[in-house]
């Protein structure tokens, strides 16, 4: 058990790691993260890299096959790493369409909490308590549900989801066929 996990968590540098639904990493739960040391910086660059490079605004560190409970976000004031983020408490409500670097091409309305207080360490292990508003919270609520398992399809009905998912599967053995990447 200790030696798939230590697999699961090791960095595989210079390579592309986004997981893409249904890889079933992404509907596993993140393991909380005892202590930041060189080896959880080292993970935060890789998740910084990736969601830059696939031209995100969130990342959690499943999302790139690592169960760590560690999201980046990066919304407009710089990138920022959280580590074992949670929300302590929300107010309001709102929808919007959300996508999601894990599925490509698909957007679903998400009902989220619109003010959120979030609680997270920093790469220094520094506590930080959080009131977000809009785009912020909602991206943190978005990368939080990738540490549980949850994607943005499971807030759709499991028959819309099945239908997605067939057609997301004949997408890719499409594109595979052509020689594309999903």
């Amino acid at each position: 058990m200790q030696k798939r996990m230590n697999e699961e968590l090791q960095l595989e540098n210079g390579k592309d790691r986004l997981r893409i639904y249904p890889d079933p990493i992404l509907m596993r739960r993140a393991i909380p993260v005892p202590n930041i040391d060189g080896e959880i910086k080292d993970i935060a660059d890789e998740m910084i890299e990736a969601m830059i490079t696939h031209q995100g605004i969130g990342l959690a560190a499943p999302q790139i096959g690592i169960l760590r409970a560690m999201t980046v976000v990066g919304t407009g004031e710089g990138v920022r790493v959280f580590i074992n983020p949670e929300v302590i408490e929300g107010e309001g409500e709102s929808v919007f369409e959300e996508g999601c670097l894990s599925l490509p091409t698909v957007e679903i309305p998400v009902k989220r909490k619109e003010t959120i207080l979030l609680r997270a360490w920093d790469l220094n292990g520094k506590e930080m308590n959080l009131e977000l508003s809009g785009l912020t919270s909602r991206v943190h609520q978005h990368e939080i549900d990738h540490l549980h398992g949850v994607l943005i399809i499971h807030h759709i009905s499991q028959l819309k989801r099945d239908l997605l998912r067939r057609k997301m599967l004949k997408d890719l053995k499409r594109s595979r066929g052509k020689g594309d990447a999903l």
